[in-house]
């Protein structure tokens, strides 16, 4: 990258640095996002502020951890840049987490926990991450931190982490991603539909919440969520003996979404190319309903769930190594298979996002230990890789019209029912290896 990036972020920058609205700060928000840019494998504040030379040590860390200013103004920014950017009334909202590993006790929100993008349980703080994402272009427009039991029900332990009075509550994942929804959806921005792996899917009051919203979503499940056929009645059972049942039953058995799909059709999609050719697995889908409504006992001792009141798709995924993974989606009824896959696997855009976040731009590389300081660390971040993601769609952009106009000009060369000579690579391309 060109030293040219300095004066476009600076220009970039215009709508966040009015929103901070202090001249001292409007110097060190670009300082601090260039920092994170810039060279150095290390993204922390002392490193950043010893490659810097205009600020020092002090300067940058009071901005982003004890200055007094709102969060909010910069985050409205943010979506609104991140709708310019992706924007689309066919694009994705991807909700998942990213763990930034940590050692000691003291860091806001550092527990042992399970980190899903790690794979195990590990020392570390858990963020729940929003990102916009269409045609395979993902910007992140909301990072927030969950808080652990061990954090929420100690008051003294989140008030030495200045954790704001107002998040000192116990909030589940798929709750604080509910909360983060919202406030897309309040900014404006423009998506079709909302992805979340099962860490999020599994919780029935989470896809409730999406459909009263009027959202449209697709979903992971574990294997042994329970589901009935899309045809499911119900019914008040005549006991042989005793008082008649006073609420209805199912007349059919709910089963794991694995055997529900074990003898389904299952067929070879392809959902879109890759750079080794076009991407596929074996997937099938059915609908169903899910076994998430209030609980019951049966006749026969055994409690069961009632079905939701929501048709949805059950969608099976079988790899190539054998893992098998299986979805819900409220995608329209007539939705053919290739959508399913196609609105399943764009999920996985948001991976990308997190991995540049932390290897080129320091997401974890923040050494305080305050709400605050980690909630702006992580703001600075998302705004870098959004310019970042800026710069490459006007690079692309540029590449697109200059082929194109490189494919006019030799139209004009070579019209339409003339023999035209075969360009080199597509000469390689013919030729036996």
């Amino acid at each position: 990258m060109s030293e040219h990036w300095r004066v476009d972020l600076e220009d970039w920058l215009t709508p966040f640095l009015v929103a901070l609205r202090h001249k001292t700060r409007m110097r060190l928000c670009p300082a601090y996002i260039a920092g994170l840019i810039g060279p150095g494998d290390r993204k922390s504040v002392q490193p950043m502020a010893a490659r810097d030379g205009e600020f020092g040590y002090d300067q940058l860390h009071h901005f982003v951890s004890d200055g007094v200013w709102e969060s909010g103004p910069l985050e409205a920014v943010l979506l609104k840049e991140a709708d310019r950017l992706v924007g689309d009334d066919a694009g994705y909202l991807v909700i998942d987490d990213t763990a930034l590993p940590k050692k000691g006790s003291h860091s806001v929100g550092v527990a042992a926990q399970y980190a899903s993008s790690l794979g195990k349980t590990s020392n570390c703080q858990s963020l729940v991450s929003v990102t916009l994402a269409s045609r395979e272009v993902p910007v992140m427009v909301g990072l927030r931190l969950f808080l652990p039991e061990s954090w929420t029900n100690d008051v003294a332990r989140m008030n030495r982490a200045r954790v704001p009075q107002e998040c000192q509550v116990a909030l589940t994942k798929p709750e604080i991603a509910i909360e983060e929804i919202d406030r897309v959806i309040a900014s404006g921005a423009r998506f079709g539909c909302v992805l979340a792996d099962a860490g999020y899917g599994s919780s029935g009051p989470f896809r409730e919440a999406l459909s009263k919203r009027d959202l449209l979503w697709a979903v992971g499940i574990s294997r042994r969520q329970n589901v009935y056929q899309a045809d499911v009645g119900l019914i008040f059972p005549e006991a042989a003996t005793g008082r008649r049942r006073k609420y209805h039953v199912p007349d059919d058995v709910a089963v794991s979404a694995e055997k529900m799909l074990a003898d389904g059709k299952w067929k070879k999609v392809s959902w879109r190319r890759g750079t080794k050719g076009k991407l596929n697995c074996q997937f099938a889908a059915c609908r169903v309903r899910v076994a998430d409504g209030h609980r019951h006992r049966m006749s026969d001792g055994r409690v069961q769930a009632m079905p939701g009141e929501e048709e949805v798709w059950l969608v099976g995924e079988r790899r190539s190594t054998g893992e098998q993974k299986y979805y819900l989606s409220n995608l329209p009824a007539d939705a053919p298979l290739k959508m399913l896959a196609a609105a399943i696997k764009a999920r996985w855009i948001c991976e990308q996002a997190h991995q540049q976040l932390k290897e080129e731009l320091g997401l974890d590389h923040f050494e305080g230990r305050s709400w605050t300081g980690l909630h702006r660390h992580c703001l600075m971040a998302m705004i870098a890789f959004a310019f970042l993601q800026s710069r490459r769609l006007k690079a692309a952009g540029r590449k697109k019209k200059s082929r194109g106009a490189t494919a006019s000009a030799d139209n004009a060369r070579h019209p339409p029912g003339h023999s035209r000579p075969l360009h080199a690579t597509a000469t390689k391309a013919l030729s036996p290896l």
